[in-house]
């Protein structure tokens, strides 16, 4: 994800330090506009003045932040450091806090859109923390995607990302239970998504995957791991407010079961696998 947002920035004609832990990768990113491959996350911080990173989770986050050679010991006064990635929301209020003492801004701003939307240009950002910071990044969050939503205090962000996946991954477990039972009635799968398509079942999110899970092609666009991940972390909000999600229960043990079964890196849609094969049927054109 974060290679394409950066060349964004670079077509745009900004001036970008580069980071990754394949140096080659930034060496190459350079080289297509404005950029500077740096040594350390910590360089980046030095040059820059607003800052974008995406990785997976909680420990990387903190180790890019606050780790050896992490940003946080290279932040210029009154800077912006926005976090595209998806973890708890109380990991990034800890590190937040402590960008705050060294003078600088800090968001929550994590993303949708997948590969797709990160290569084309039209993620959607869901931003919290302090909002004269984000009004300030506009122009970059501009150059990366079409859509972003100021949703408050700091952890809002966070809190909407971990609730539209909680939404996603359990209409996609209904959406695959309802295609394995049609099927082992013997409905043809085309002709059961043509109906959800065309009825008040229909969702852009199984219009995006049957077509995928048709063709048997579960190449990665946002991997069952990581929704595992997501999920888990909605399920610790609402542990936290002491909350029921009974359905969200239900579907990260269904994610939990397709990494058992050796799923984990491929797409999300993956999941109907594990009802194909309780039932002894493979839902294809």
């Amino acid at each position: 994800m974060g290679y394409p947002m950066a060349r964004h920035l670079l077509e745009a004609g900004h001036e970008v330090a580069l980071w990754t832990h394949s140096s080659a990768k930034a060496r190459e990113l350079a080289a297509k506009g404005k950029g500077t491959a740096c040594a350390t996350p910590k360089e980046v911080a030095q040059r820059s003045d607003f800052i974008f990173y995406c990785v997976g989770d909680n420990a990387m986050a903190r180790a890019i932040t606050l780790g050896k050679d992490g940003l946080i010991e290279g932040l210029r006064l009154s800077s912006v450091t926005a976090d595209c990635s998806t973890i708890s929301p109380t990991e990034s209020i800890e590190i937040g806090a402590m960008f705050a003492a060294k003078g600088a801004h800090f968001l929550d701003a994590p993303i949708t859109g997948s590969k797709a939307g990160a290569e084309g240009g039209t993620l959607t950002f869901m931003v919290g923390g302090d909002q004269g910071a984000f009004d300030r990044s506009k122009p970059y969050f501009e150059a990366m995607g079409k859509r972003m939503f100021y949703c408050g205090a700091a952890g809002q962000g966070l809190q909407t990302k971990l609730a539209l996946n909680l939404v996603m991954a359990n209409v996609l477990q209904a959406f695959s239970e309802g295609l394995v039972l049609a099927v082992k009635n013997g409905i043809k799968a085309e002709m059961m998504f043509e109906i959800l398509d065309n009825t008040a079942g229909k969702s852009a999110l199984m219009s995006a995957k049957a077509p995928s899970i048709l063709k048997r092609d579960f190449s990665t666009k946002f991997s069952i791991k990581w929704m595992h991940k997501d999920v888990g972390l909605a399920l610790e909000s609402a542990k936290a407010l002491d909350l029921p999600l009974p359905l969200t229960a239900i579907t990260e043990q269904m994610l939990r079961a397709t990494i058992a079964k050796g799923y984990g890196e491929d797409d999300f849609c993956s999941v109907i696998r594990v009802l194909e094969d309780l039932a002894g049927v493979e839902v294809k054109s």
